[in-house]
């Protein structure tokens, strides 16, 4: 087990954008990504009079943070979900509205550190690569079965993957000879159909198809379109929410939901903007905040990271 996975990224720069909302007791805050729990830990430390409810799709994340959450007792509640279901999560609890929401959107460290679910692209595993192994479609099921459109459709827009119709014509000869299965072979076809120049840059050449293959697998971006707008919903007037993303997409959908609802409705050329109009949003960031060069050097996987928050400040009026 790597040190890496116990180091939670920029965890105090979100405990303190979060915290303004969860000094109060009674408050509640919710973790759409629990993980391997080291948000939900230190929400819990820092916030003693808070509860926390948290989410993952991923049985063994739960199992794992029910363990280091135990000591917390009745103040964590533990929850098999995906974070577009929190609007039914909640109304099972009876909490209409919460303080504080956190999304961590990185595939969490445990994940990427079990060879055998076929996330990495630096050791070879069978390509699997769902976060939740009970349901769904597998990678390599997408790669052996997808028509080769889609391939192409999947690889530019959830991967940013210039090379697209390269590799999936790659990927298509070498399907009609024998399946793929596991996640080395489709790493050597990738470095092979790609041109010397686009092998230069940018990392291990394979790292956008299999982000591409991850968001399909799991639906990431339909998901995250769902979830962040209903996370915003269910904020109290004063509560926060804090959300770390690690690719351009997945930013760009955040920071697309935040600046909606910081705008203003109105027609345009009104006097006074009338209280329905107003925004319901304050952002608490300009544009997104990043990791700092120390953080880097400590936890690699932080470098991508990109962090948006926002506080609900008036109720929509519906």
């Amino acid at each position: 087990m790597s040190q890496s996975r116990h180091v939670p990224v920029m965890l105090q720069r979100c405990l303190d954008m979060l915290a303004p909302a969860l000094q109060a007791p009674g408050a509640v805050v919710v973790d759409c990504t629990l993980g391997l729990g080291g948000h939900s830990e230190a929400l819990l430390q820092q916030f003693p009079e808070a509860r926390l409810v948290a989410l993952d799709r991923d049985k063994e994340a739960l199992r794992l943070s029910g363990e280091r959450l135990a000591p917390y007792g009745e103040r964590a509640t533990l929850v098999h979900a995906v974070y577009d279901e929190l609007p039914e999560v909640l109304d099972r609890l009876g909490l209409p509205r919460v303080q504080g929401v956190l999304f961590d959107l990185g595939v969490s460290s445990m994940q990427l550190d079990e060879a055998d679910r076929g996330f990495a692209y630096a050791q070879d595993a069978p390509l699997d690569m769902r976060m939740d192994q009970t349901t769904g479609v597998s990678a390599a099921e997408v790669l052996n079965t997808y028509p080769p459109g889609e391939l192409v459709r999947i690889l530019r827009a959830y991967g940013e993957e210039k090379q697209a119709k390269r590799i999936v014509s790659a990927i298509v000869r070498e399907r009609d000879k024998e399946a793929f299965s596991h996640s080395a072979r489709l790493v050597e076809l990738i470095r092979d159909s790609l041109p010397q120049a686009a092998k230069r840059t940018g990392g291990n050449p394979a790292k956008r198809t299999f982000q591409a293959l991850r968001i399909e697998v799991n639906g990431e971006l339909a998901v995250l379109e769902r979830a962040i707008p209903a996370a915003v919903q269910a904020l109290a007037v004063g509560g926060r929410i804090a959300v770390l993303s690690y690719h351009s997409l997945e930013d760009r959908l955040v920071k697309q939901v935040f600046a909606a609802g910081a705008a203003t409705t109105a027609p345009p050329g009104l006097p006074v903007v009338p209280e329905q109009y107003q925004p319901r949003l304050k952002l608490l960031t300009r544009g997104a905040e990043l990791p700092t060069e120390e953080e880097i050097a400590e936890n690699r996987r932080a470098a991508p990271a990109r962090l948006r928050g926002a506080e609900r400040i008036r109720e929509a009026l519906e």
